[in-house]
């Protein structure tokens, strides 16, 4: 898109039109004659015609002088209206939050012990379809995906891509981190990536939401220490504890054991770096959790963009320079 910095110039094309109209005219030897300063070496138009040189289509007649010099005018008041080319709007940095999710992915989360239209759901999948869900409706932030069973991976570092991340959310399984849960480890690697990230600065624009269905049992790193960690570093961490905890018969006949839910250091962890703390038991209480972290960190949704620019006026510029040179060019000539 183009654009004129200086539009109201356009005005100036009638400023020839004023001076050939309002001014009068000069007579003298030549005969009569615009007013006009710069032009005043092609006064000696009959001069030239008595030398028979043949002007009857050249543009150094008084009308085909007056149009030709109009265009070159026309030309400069153009350049003089700075045209740009408006390019394709680059986004700024704004003070969007990085909000880095740290899901539980141990076999324990196989518990069908939530519900949606009458159909039992294991707690992956309900995770998966209200993590889903929060992500769409942040499209301003920075998120990314720490998994975590027995060892912590970072899967999908901070980012604005939420397709990627949506993809990794929805193809991860449970136990393909191993089938113990170290929450100590994988709030230490939460901790590092965020440290790690310097496009934002304040920290109370940086967020772990960390979600799991049991206690610490794994890991190198205990969760009292990655508590001590994540309340010096001055991160805030909101804490979701899944799972309605009652016994489940099918999952004692699979084999799938459930470790008790340690609210405590979930607390803990939530008080000591300003969070909160959530339980969520069924489906829609999960959905509640999420809705409620959505309210209490909201999202900045003013749209920072710069619009690059291209000056265009030397085009216009030169276009008038080359026709006023050409014009003084062959007029010369003729004279010669």
């Amino acid at each position: 898109m183009i654009v004129f910095l200086y539009p109201f110039m356009i005005v100036l094309l009638l400023l020839p039109f004023l001076v050939r109209y309002l001014l009068p005219a000069v007579r003298g030897i030549y005969g009569d004659a615009l007013r006009v300063p710069f032009v005043k070496d092609f006064a000696q138009i009959e001069t030239m015609q008595k030398k028979g040189a043949d002007l009857s289509s050249s543009p150094t007649k008084s009308g085909g002088v007056f149009w030709f010099l109009f265009i070159v005018w026309s030309l400069l008041v153009l350049a003089a209206m700075r045209p740009q080319q408006i390019g394709e709007p680059i986004r700024l940095k704004n003070d969007s939050r990085d909000i880095l999710m740290v899901l539980d992915i141990s076999t324990s989360m196989l518990e069908t012990d939530f519900s949606y239209q009458g159909k039992r759901l294991d707690r992956l999948t309900a995770v998966k379809a209200v993590v889903a869900d929060f992500i769409r409706k942040r499209p301003a932030d920075r998120m990314g995906l720490i998994l975590f069973g027995t060892r912590a991976y970072l899967q999908v570092p901070l980012t604005f891509d939420k397709s990627s991340l949506d993809e990794v959310l929805w193809s991860m399984e449970a136990g393909m981190a191993g089938n113990s849960t170290s929450i100590g480890d994988a709030l230490g690697l939460a901790l590092k990536s965020l440290q790690q990230e310097k496009n934002t600065a304040d920290k109370q624009n940086k967020i772990i939401v960390l979600l799991t269905d049991g206690e610490s049992n794994d890991g190198s790193l205990s969760l009292p220490q990655a508590i001590e960690l994540a309340e010096k570093e001055g991160v805030k961490v909101y804490t979701i504890g899944v799972g309605s905890g009652s016994f489940s018969l099918a999952n004692a006949f699979f084999g799938i054991k459930n470790s008790p839910l340690d609210e405590e250091s979930l607390k803990t962890l939530a008080e000591k770096t300003k969070g909160r703390y959530f339980r969520a038991d069924d489906l829609k209480g999960l959905v509640n959790v999420y809705q409620a972290i959505d309210q209490l960190e909201p999202e900045n949704r003013e749209q920072n963009f710069v619009y690059p620019r291209q000056e265009l006026y030397y085009w216009p510029l030169l276009a008038a320079f080359v026709l006023a040179s050409m014009m003084a060019y062959a007029y010369r000539r003729r004279r010669a």
